[in-house]
């Protein structure tokens, strides 16, 4: 397995600081609104690293933070007459039903800002005892001169740093790139007791504190999107480094950015999107798909078009998942012919294929390829077979699950089943009832047909066709297929 390492510029062979164990912090949002579809980016594909490293066979730990205090929050807040941490708690709530409803699984730990000040505060005395941070008038600021490898992340020069941290004229701070790791109270605002005074983190610092509290130095793999490369990833490495003493990360991945009609994406331009806004109009399995259609770190173009094409490239694999699931409620046979033999090669070759596809730097979009291709061979020997091979289904079955545990375009029932009757924002539990409610009134349907009472035949069949379901009456039985 190779990952392409920020720090490097290059591809480098995964090795991780423990053997069969993987270490993953990935940087979380901070709660003053709905997340938007660029953070729904990482945050979809950050969860598809993990999935593949545990598919691997990896004990992974996985934290993803909340930046539950900010001056977007303080000023949210006051916009909505809100107290800011109850503001903060509320769109915690709220980035997990978007969240769940993409699919996305929940952190091993979740750590919050305002339930690690102590952790926090401890480590800002560790870097003005190390003469790496200095305190003045109640604010603590890194000293980069401390550090002489700062800027090694980003590559950038003391000028194009000044420009890309916004710096403003503080002539308390030794050097302009000098950043806070404290900030005094402001009145009115939320605060805790600090060896400086009251004051509040600032935003760099907390996640050194909480990826070193979970995850230790030199842990694995830090994500992120490619905005946080400067300043914050920067900062991040030299608080730590210069406090421990050890490299902080081993493989830094950063995912392109959301563009819309190839621009990126800011709420200047108006072309800013809300998640919760998107899955009023497509599944969130849709939006899944097409997050993980291109590679991580490449642009990503939004548009309505490029999600509907998702959603029928989608629609083909649910199809397929269909006709697998028929077959395997229907006639097999055990003895294995040449075909049968020739399948399971070719199957064998496609774990394999996807399985490097993912090997080499995560590439989700050439992964999705081979899911289309296995679409392809099971449709193609069902099609062939009107009693398949019980031992090529149970193949073809597993592929899909096992390719299906890695992507999430599918939600999974109790026992780990594909469970292909959704609606947006339904939970597999809920899809799960649905496809056997369905599933009941085919039954009843075909009872009726039987008995040649073709008005109640005929009446399910138009009212779950209103309700977005098609029946087609094949040879092998009735086949159902969702519109949405």
């Amino acid at each position: 397995m190779e990952i392409y390492n920020t720090l490097t510029r290059k591809k480098e062979k995964f090795i991780p600081r423990e053997p069969g164990k993987v270490s993953m912090y990935v940087c979380g949002p901070t709660t003053y609104n709905y997340i938007h579809i660029g953070n729904a980016r990482p945050l979809v594909f950050f969860d598809t690293v993990r999935r593949y490293l545990q598919y691997k066979g990896y004990q992974v730990t996985y934290v993803q933070n909340f930046t539950d205090i900010d001056d977007k929050i303080i000023n949210r807040a006051a916009e909505e007459g809100e107290d800011p941490l109850e503001l903060s708690r509320r769109y915690v709530a709220e980035y997990f039903r978007d969240a769940d409803a993409l699919n996305v699984r929940r952190a091993d730990i979740h750590p919050k800002v305002t339930e690690h000040m102590e952790d926090i505060i401890g480590l800002v005395k560790v870097l003005i005892d190390k003469g790496a941070a200095y305190a003045v008038d109640g604010d603590v600021y890194f000293d980069i001169s401390s550090f002489p490898a700062y800027g090694k992340l980003s590559r950038r020069s003391p000028d194009e740093m000044l420009a890309g941290a916004r710096v403003e004229v503080n002539p308390r701070k030794k050097n302009p790139l000098d950043f806070a790791l404290w900030k005094a109270a402001r009145p009115g605002e939320p605060s805790w007791p600090s060896p400086w005074g009251p004051g509040r983190p600032g935003w760099h610092i907390e996640c050194s504190a909480m990826s070193l509290k979970y995850l230790g130095a030199n842990f694995d793999i830090h994500g992120g999107g490619m905005d946080l490369i400067f300043p914050h990833h920067e900062n991040e490495i030299a608080q730590s480094e210069a406090a421990t003493g050890q490299p902080f990360v081993r493989y830094w991945m950063h995912n392109g950015f959301i563009t819309v009609n190839q621009e990126k994406m800011s709420k200047s331009l108006g072309n800013f999107f809300l998640v919760r806004d998107v899955l009023k109009k497509f599944s969130p399995l849709v939006v899944r798909f097409f997050l993980l259609s291109t590679h991580y770190r490449s642009p990503l173009d939004f548009d309505d078009e490029k999600v509907e094409s998702a959603g029928r490239g989608r629609e083909r694999l649910k199809n397929s998942l269909q006709l697998v699931g028929e077959a395997l409620r229907g006639q097999q046979r055990t003895e294995m012919t040449d075909r049968d033999r020739d399948c399971l090669a070719r199957l064998e070759t496609l774990r394999r294929q996807f399985e490097g596809a993912m090997d080499d730097d995560f590439n989700t979009a050439l992964a999705l390829s081979y899911c289309f291709e296995l679409a392809r061979e099971a449709n193609s020997y069902l099609q062939e077979e009107t009693a398949p091979a019980r031992d090529v289904l149970a193949k073809i079955s597993g592929l899909f699950a096992d390719f299906n545990e890695v992507l999430g375009l599918f939600k999974t029932g109790a026992q780990g089943e594909i469970v292909l009757a959704e609606r947006p924002g339904a939970d597999a539990e809920a899809g799960e009832l649905v496809q056997s409610l369905i599933e009941l009134l085919l039954q009843v349907r075909q009872e009726a047909r039987a008995k040649k009472d073709w008005t109640t035949a005929d009446r399910i069949r138009d009212g779950l066709k209103g309700l977005g379901i098609v029946i087609e009456d094949t040879p092998q039985g009735p086949r159902w297929k969702s519109r949405g």
